[in-house]
């Protein structure tokens, strides 16, 4: 049995472990269902459907990736009472971690090369496999690689899980790089530890998933930046390898704070979206942008994502605030059958989910499942989006507020804390304040909120509670929530000219 990418915690539990023992979970399930309904996918009896990774082909079949190296079309997926029909495009590949059809071919990324494989006799198999790069190194089952679709200029980006999970032994091993569409290889960045997902963010950048382990504190939404530096400093070993990035980063002191780091490590990317360990998953996989013109409901521009071990899926939102990445997480459906690896929003506008619980305990009780999140038309009411403010932030909701409620500073509770950014596994909640809300104004449309908040702390994790707003019908929000990772606290701007006010 392999193992997968995971928390050291979830290797030593036992596989009959009970959610609550995991913990990390909303409790709304229920409630949930009212808006995004669970809709399971029939698979052949003989079929054990491992999904890591999905596309849509043009003529609105469904393709699936699998951990076990094939490649399955179905068709009948996107009906609303699914009857699936599956065959069988290819096999014999080595997990697939990544796949889009473009240009008749199927782009794979598997965990020794990215590959083109081809049709060329239409007859609905593989016949053509043809190798784009293969210049990393591959050495143990743990070396997992993950790919992007193509990006508006044909490139995949691929991250590279380390060398059985704590070193990297062979070239790159902790790297993120860019294939060409000529099959071009570019180092983009190292110290990566254990990606479970990688894709733009709702801006057209490219993301990776990162898994809590040593040197990161908590699982984490990260910017590929080119150049940059993820954390990790065991993959330096490769920088030879890449002269056009330059010499190796100053290594990172451990028992630090990264926010500390980064400012002697100048390419130091700090973690733009932290996921709270078990309040917000334990191992977040892929993740997807909702470009579906509104058809999932009121978080259109917003970034999905599964997590393995609590079989859940979250929303995320980003924004850039003084040249950095921050942003915020959200609960938002629990209950799925199976460890999540994928996600993929269909031409219907739902969302399909797929994974399987080979290598550890997760949550939902099935070895593998495919599963497709529907939304019922109706709108619940949630903490839409939070973005910073110069003196506060600005939480968006999806319904109007109760003014009353939304402009009493005593219905928001707001506490922080960070990571200790070190060598050892993991880290708990440290260095924990608690700012006061001095001020709540609501906006005139009642869709939003601005605070006004006394001791933000930047580079720390910002959870946010509220309990007490409610929606215009008195309705109470379906999760009360949120966490906003601040990075940078943004600058407010006055023109000399009109006086006009605005934020950097």
């Amino acid at each position: 049995m392999k193992l997968f990418i995971a928390p050291l915690l979830a290797i030593i539990l036992p596989s009959s472990v009970c959610a609550q023992e995991l913990g990390g979970y909303w409790g709304t399930a229920e409630n949930e269902a009212e808006y995004y309904r669970i809709v399971d996918l029939p698979l052949p009896e003989n079929l054990e459907l491992e999904a890591s990774s999905f596309d849509v082909m043009p003529d609105n079949r469904l393709a699936i990736g699998t951990r076990r190296g094939d490649i399955h079309l179905v068709t009948g997926a996107f009906d609303k009472n699914p009857q699936p029909q599956f065959s069988t495009f290819a096999s014999g590949l080595d997990e697939v971690f990544g796949l889009a059809f473009r240009n008749n071919s199927f782009y794979v990324s598997q965990q020794t090369e990215v590959t083109r494989i081809t049709d060329e006799t239409n007859d609905g198999k593989a016949d053509l496999f043809e190798t784009l790069s293969d210049v990393w190194g591959f050495r143990n089952y743990h070396e997992f690689s993950f790919g992007s679709k193509p990006d508006d200029d044909g490139n995949i980006w691929v991250a590279f899980c380390l060398s059985e999970s704590y070193r990297s032994k062979v070239p790159f091993r902790g790297w993120c790089l860019k294939i060409t569409p000529d099959g071009k290889t570019i180092p983009v960045c190292s110290g990566i530890r254990s990606p479970c997902g990688i894709g733009p963010n709702e801006h057209g950048v490219m993301f990776y998933a990162e898994s809590q382990g040593p040197w990161n504190g908590s699982c984490s939404l990260k910017v590929l930046q080119p150049g940059g530096f993820m954390g990790h400093p065991v993959s330096f070993n490769w920088y030879d390898l890449a002269p056009e990035l330059g010499p190796a980063p100053v290594e990172p002191n451990t028992q630090s704070r990264l926010e500390i780091e980064r400012k002697r490590v100048k390419e130091l990317v700090p973690y733009a979206v932290v996921f709270p360990y078990r309040k917000m998953g334990q191992s977040i996989s892929g993740f997807m942008v909702d470009h579906t013109g509104g058809k999932f409901g009121p978080f259109e521009n917003q970034i999905f994502i599964g997590d393995f071990s609590l079989s859940v899926v979250m929303r995320a939102t980003t924004e850039q605030v003084n040249g950095v990445w921050q942003g915020a997480c959200y609960p938002f459906r629990e209950g799925l059958a199976t460890g999540l690896l994928a996600c993929q929003f269909t031409p219907e506008g739902d969302l399909i989910v797929g994974g399987t619980n080979r290598g550890w305990p997760v949550r939902g009780p099935k070895p593998y499942a495919l599963q497709r999140l529907d939304w019922t038309g109706k709108t619940p009411f949630e903490i839409k989006e939070i973005n910073a403010r110069p003196k506060g932030f600005r939480i968006t909701f999806t319904r109007p507020v109760d003014e009353a409620t939304a402009a009493d500073t005593n219905s928001y509770r707001i506490s922080t804390f960070t990571h200790i950014y070190q060598q050892g596994y993991g880290s708990p909640e440290v260095d924990q304040t608690t700012p006061q809300v001095l001020l709540a104004v609501v906006s005139e449309d009642r869709m939003s909120v601005d605070l006004q908040v006394n001791g933000l702390v930047q580079g720390h994790v910002h959870e946010f509670e509220l309990p007490f707003v409610t929606s215009a019908e008195s309705e109470s929000l379906l999760h009360t929530k949120a966490y906003y990772t601040l990075n940078e606290i943004p600058l407010e701007r006055i023109s000399r000219e009109t006086g006009a006010r605005w934020v950097n």
